[in-house]
């Protein structure tokens, strides 16, 4: 039976943390800032945003939301942004994706100021990452890596299969764990032989957004299962992993919810104060 990994109790554990650290900031009159833009009325993204402006008071950091219509245009957000990157007391900044259909992503992403690219998006931070270099990392897979280091899971070495190729979750969850020195596989669609792949998996990351893609028979005994999927089922949340009969074969596995989510509203804090700093 596999131990149940509760990624609120570490994410509590890590705010506090956050919370010290910005009080400390106080002191020197450093407010940090966390500005979320928010476009049309999409709920999960509503729902999204207020966990982040709760979990940002809660520590003490300042967070502001702007609201826009659903039918702003690009140019409106791209001016916005060109107003928040000039505004110094702004550290970060995060527009919620996903976005209506006459804005283009990339040119969003691209426009934030690589200072406060706080969701670790933009090409300046992903190439650091790449490399190795100091930068704002990605928060769902920066709080993967996290999770698994509070697990004291071994890292160096381990065979890490990831099922999954997003651009925010599946590529750079496996560059975090390759700069840990695992041997990283992806995985995706048109894998052939999915379950030969994630069964020699020590470290098994699911994120494809498939409701219990990954059952018992394809994970290896006492596996180490990290399931980022969130799939509304009848009503209910589940994730990627059939987690009643996995729990049986692998040694963790995360919860759905309450295993990943909480980490990712934790890693956009530490970014912020980090931007703060």
């Amino acid at each position: 039976m596999a131990v149940v990994i509760d990624g609120k109790e570490i994410a509590k554990s890590y705010r506090l943390k956050l919370k010290e650290e910005v009080a400390r900031l106080k002191e020197q009159r450093i407010q940090p800032k966390l500005t979320v833009v928010l476009i049309g009325e999409d709920p999960a993204s509503q729902s999204y945003v207020r966990g982040k402006e709760k979990a940002a008071q809660e520590i003490g950091m300042e967070s502001d939301l702007i609201r826009l219509p659903a039918e702003t245009s690009e140019s409106e957000l791209l001016q916005l942004i060109e107003r928040l990157n000039a505004d110094a007391s702004v550290h970060g900044i995060l527009v919620q994706l996903p976005l209506p259909e006459q804005i283009d992503e990339s040119k969003v992403i691209f426009a934030i100021s690589p200072d406060k690219d706080v969701d670790g998006f933009h090409p300046v931070s992903v190439g650091k990452m790449m490399i190795g270099e100091s930068t704002f990392l990605p928060c769902t897979p920066n709080g993967i890596l996290h999770l698994v280091k509070e697990m004291n899971v071994p890292i160096q070495g381990s065979h890490v299969v990831v099922v999954g190729r997003s651009q925010i979750v599946g590529k750079p969850v496996g560059m975090l764990f390759l700069n840990e020195s695992a041997t990283v596989s992806y995985c995706h669609s048109k894998t052939a032989n999915l379950s030969e792949m994630t069964r020699q998996a020590d470290i098994l990351i699911v994120a494809v957004g498939v409701p219990k893609l990954i059952t018992a028979d394809m994970v290896k005994p006492d596996a180490v299962v990290i399931d980022v999927g969130v799939n509304r089922v009848d009503g209910k949340l589940v994730g990627d992993v059939e987690f009643d009969s996995v729990k049986e074969v692998a040694s963790m596995i995360t919860p759905v919810p309450g295993g990943v989510g909480p980490m990712t509203i934790t890693m956009l804090l530490h970014n912020t104060i980090e931007a703060a700093r």
